[in-house]
């Protein structure tokens, strides 16, 4: 496997993400932010914040499957979201959790929430960047 997740020891076990991941693969994949917008560019989940995550989550997994990768090539996400306070976690692992289910994965790399004032466009809420590996 091209990717290796880590929870050292002395360090906090985190249920959504893993501390470290050890790439050994030989090609990059750098992903940009996804936004909740489908296809289309029509929006989704307006004023959901868990619809949007969802969205962001199910077209990294189409940005992955574009370039023969899945969620378990990913070395790291970076996640950005706008007027982050900690009672939206809930939120953002339900979101999470239900794009994981349709995608039948369980997105593990390490993972850095960045609070924001604001993304590209007013509506939206969130937006997910990765960085995978292949062989």
């Amino acid at each position: 496997m091209t990717i290796t997740l880590v929870n050292p020891a002395g360090l906090p076990e985190v249920d959504l993400y893993r501390q470290v991941s050890v790439a050994t693969g030989s090609r990059l994949v750098f992903i940009a932010g996804q936004v909740a917008r489908d296809a289309d560019g029509g929006k989704v989940g307006e004023g959901d914040f868990a619809a949007q995550v969802e969205q962001c989550y199910l077209n990294l997994g189409t940005a992955l499957a574009e370039v023969g990768a899945t969620f378990a090539d990913v070395a790291k996400l970076t996640v950005y979201l706008v007027d982050w306070t900690p009672d939206k976690m809930p939120l953002f692992v339900e979101g999470v959790s239900r794009a994981a289910a349709k995608l039948g994965v369980t997105p593990a790399a390490p993972l850095t929430g960045i609070g924001v004032a604001a993304l590209a466009e007013p509506d939206l809420m969130v937006e997910v960047e990765a960085t995978a590996v292949l062989d």
